[in-house]
């Protein structure tokens, strides 16, 4: 008698074209289980963890801002560390300090990380193309400089509408291991190598003036870091672990065959959120002393990248990260955006999950950007 089975009701997309952890009802509890809930997944621990002690900033509490955005229903978390300092911590009532969280395309500054040392280790050109690193990469990248690539620079049929459900990146989805396929399961390289040219475009040049967010660009970037750095990327997690000095686990999605999702696979904790900012702070600098990222691949980051679109046109997209010049972050589809602030060395991290339809509103972050930034300036 044959065996009766049912699609993961966790992966399978509803009449909203969404995977169910992602649909509005469910995606509080999916945000806060997606290391649970994605298909694959590897796992880093921390050899030494860098010890937190509570020292609270009693001006942190008291600030109206603090007070109203840890006030609103989509909040789940906020943390703010300096050095070995805690200075401040908050819980929703559903969520806790050793809760793991995604933080969706915040994972995007672990590239930053790993380019940058590749890149002073000389292994890697910023001006060279990305087909001359990987030749087997489609016409929407072959092209493109690993710079414009980094700086979000770059013009092709990859699409991050959060309001089209049918949007290339929610398609993406199914590399990822976050949605169940419709057909064939690809892998995310194969995925990446059948990006195209944008419809009617000659090249990859991007004629708007300002950024044009995709996270493909990241996954792309780390295959390139894989390709000349000369080590598995899986490596360069457990590195990124020993460098932070992690108290939990670093949850990092995967596709099948194992590749990690740099463009938004990493689930932390508050905490262990701001351990990771922490790395940008010190520079680099790991909880060893030993140089994981780069210092001059930052101070360039911190002076260089492209416009952002409106709200954020004051801020730059630069080598995978947003800058002001002063202050260097990142934020996550759904809620979330993490600053570090390498003059004041402090780090300040906020966790939180939309309920609207697309997950998405554009006019959401800048006053969490603005309270973080604040924060970290001391």
């Amino acid at each position: 008698m044959p065996l009766t089975t049912h699609p993961n009701p966790d992966l399978s997309v509803g009449a909203d074209r969404h995977p169910r952890w992602n649909s509005a009802p469910h995606r509080r509890d999916g945000f806060h289980n997606l290391h649970r809930i994605a298909r694959y997944s590897q796992t880093f621990r921390s050899g030494r963890v860098l010890d937190l002690r509570l020292s609270a900033d009693l001006s942190i509490p008291a600030r109206e801002d603090v007070r109203r955005l840890t006030a609103l229903p989509w909040f789940s978390a906020m943390a703010v560390i300096e050095g070995n300092r805690l200075l401040y911590e908050a819980y929703a009532p559903d969520f806790g300090p050793d809760q793991p969280h995604s933080i969706m395309s915040i994972s995007k500054m672990a590239a930053h990380l790993i380019l940058g040392r590749v890149w002073e280790d000389g292994r890697i050109d910023m001006s060279e193309t990305l087909g001359a690193v990987l030749p087997w990469i489609g016409p929407g990248y072959h092209g493109a400089t690993v710079q414009d690539v980094a700086n979000m620079n770059v013009l092709n049929a990859y699409d991050e509408d959060y309001s089209n459900p049918e949007t290339t990146a929610f398609l993406h989805e199914m590399a990822m291991g976050m949605r169940l396929p419709e057909g064939p399961e690809p892998a995310n390289r194969d995925f990446l190598a059948g990006i195209g040219l944008a419809p009617g475009a000659r090249d990859t040049a991007n004629p708007t003036g300002a950024c044009l967010y995709k996270s493909a660009n990241t996954d792309v970037l780390m295959l390139a870091a894989e390709a000349r750095g000369g080590r598995p990327l899986r490596l360069w997690l457990a590195d990124l672990a020993d460098g932070a000095g992690f108290e939990g686990v670093l949850h990092m999605g995967t596709d099948r065959a194992g590749d990690p999702i740099f463009s938004g696979g990493i689930c932390l904790t508050a905490r262990d959120l701001c351990r990771y900012g922490a790395l940008f702070a010190r520079k680099g600098q790991g909880v060893d002393g030993r140089p994981f990222g780069s210092a001059a691949f930052l101070e360039a980051t911190l002076a260089g990248g492209v416009p952002m679109p409106a709200p954020r046109a004051h801020l730059r997209y630069s080598n995978q990260t947003n800058t002001d010049g002063t202050w260097i972050g990142h934020g996550g589809y759904g809620g979330q955006y993490m600053v570090a602030n390498p003059q004041t060395g402090r780090v300040a991290c906020f966790l939180s999950v939309l309920q609207n339809d697309a997950g998405y509103d554009p006019a959401y972050y800048p006053p969490i950007i603005e309270m973080l930034a604040a924060i970290c300036a001391g």
